[in-house]
């Protein structure tokens, strides 16, 4: 792990706070060593509650590299990923996460993700998520033509 990735993100956590823009939270991704992008959580600054850090990099490298795939990409982050961040992090497929603080200490100044991990300990039942199946004969119909579908790029 380099110190200097994680001091940047420190830094980018820092700027956001400052400006207003958003928690104390910054993120770096790195590839082979070299900096590709940065980022700081957003949501207060552009009214986007997935702005966090981590997604704000993480579109930065995308956008940067040109590809989804990050594969061979790590990620510095000033703390542990939320259930959110950590899931974007694989959809992205980067295969290492260094981070400085813990979801414990970010609980105690106020970003708890308590509701989030019962959610996903539970299931999205009633008593944690309102939500209700509905049948809808075009949902299905996305997926077989999906499925069907000759040029489909899988991600």
């Amino acid at each position: 792990m380099s110190d200097d990735f994680m001091d940047i993100a420190v830094e980018e956590a820092r700027k956001g706070m400052e400006n207003n823009e958003g928690g104390p939270f910054g993120a770096v991704i790195v590839k082979d060593g070299k900096f590709i992008s940065k980022g700081h959580n957003r949501v207060l600054g552009t009214k986007d509650p997935s702005a966090h850090a981590e997604i704000v990099a993480i579109r930065e490298a995308s956008s940067l590299l040109g590809t989804f795939d990050l594969s061979g990409c790590e990620l510095y982050a000033t703390t542990m990923p939320c259930p959110m961040c950590l899931s974007a992090i694989c959809w992205a497929r980067i295969g290492k996460v260094y981070y400085g603080t813990s979801t414990e200490e970010v609980a105690a100044i106020g970003f708890d993700d308590g509701k989030i991990y019962e959610i996903l300990k539970k299931g999205a039942s009633a008593s944690v998520l309102e939500n209700s199946h509905v049948e809808c004969k075009g949902c299905r119909d996305l997926l077989v033509e999906w499925e069907k579908k000759p040029d489909k790029i899988m991600y």
